[in-house]
């Protein structure tokens, strides 16, 4: 039996985090006082790390300042998801998860720019039909698009990267995919537009369509 992998982004794939995002990243500029770049730059950074984000949308600042911001940010997101911050399930997702997970030749597996504390506190609360088993995230590995996430979940799943497809919602997901020799598949509904993920295997815009996707590149399930 050929074990086969989808690793799965979390922001903007599995989860519409927006809200939650857009007000810890307003919390952290309000913390050092600087001015919160429009709405689409601040999503367009989601899927990297913090400490890279925050160099992208504000290199004009220093390295010390940009690390307030990184802290600041972490306090507010753990603070609304005590206030229980909403991140829900986009639409079909937790139906698609189920199905795939009945596969038995199929494992799933998670690459976020998350930390640890973060995916953990978001799994926790979502009640998921499926087991991921590998979950990687910013805290042990370089930014997306840095291949270094799908590796491990090719070494901790025992699968190969021919039999591995990573789905996510942006550019650094679909380059990071490829950089590990995984097929990507990009969806319409996260935070890079359709052309920002013109490069992928596959680009697709429902949770049907995606299970399609997963299938067809993976080869079947047994």
């Amino acid at each position: 039996m050929t074990l086969k992998l989808a690793v799965f982004d979390v922001d903007g794939t599995l989860v519409d985090s927006q809200g939650d995002i857009l007000a810890s990243m307003q919390a952290a500029f309000a913390s050092v006082d600087v001015a919160l770049p429009p709405k689409a730059q601040v999503l367009s950074i989601v899927g990297l790390s913090l400490p890279q984000a925050m160099a992208q949308l504000v290199p004009e600042v220093g390295e010390t300042v940009r690390d307030q911001m990184v802290e600041a940010y972490k306090d507010s997101y753990a603070d609304l998801r005590r206030k229980g911050g909403h991140s829900p399930l986009y639409d079909g997702i937790s139906d698609l998860l189920g199905r795939l997970a009945k596969h038995d030749n199929l494992l799933l597996g998670i690459a976020t720019g998350k930390s640890r504390r973060g995916l953990t506190a978001l799994l926790e609360g979502l009640d998921l039909p499926a087991q991921f088993i590998t979950t990687q995230v910013a805290d042990d590995h370089p930014s997306k698009p840095h291949p270094s996430m799908l590796q491990a979940t090719l070494r901790e799943s025992g699968a190969e990267a021919a039999h591995a497809v990573m789905i996510g919602d942006t550019s650094f997901d679909m380059d990071m995919a490829h950089a590990a020799g995984f097929k990507a598949i990009g969806v319409g509904w996260g935070y890079h537009n359709d052309k920002a993920l013109a490069h992928a295997d596959a680009l697709v815009h429902d949770a049907g369509a995606l299970e399609q996707a997963i299938e067809q590149l993976l080869g079947g399930f047994e």
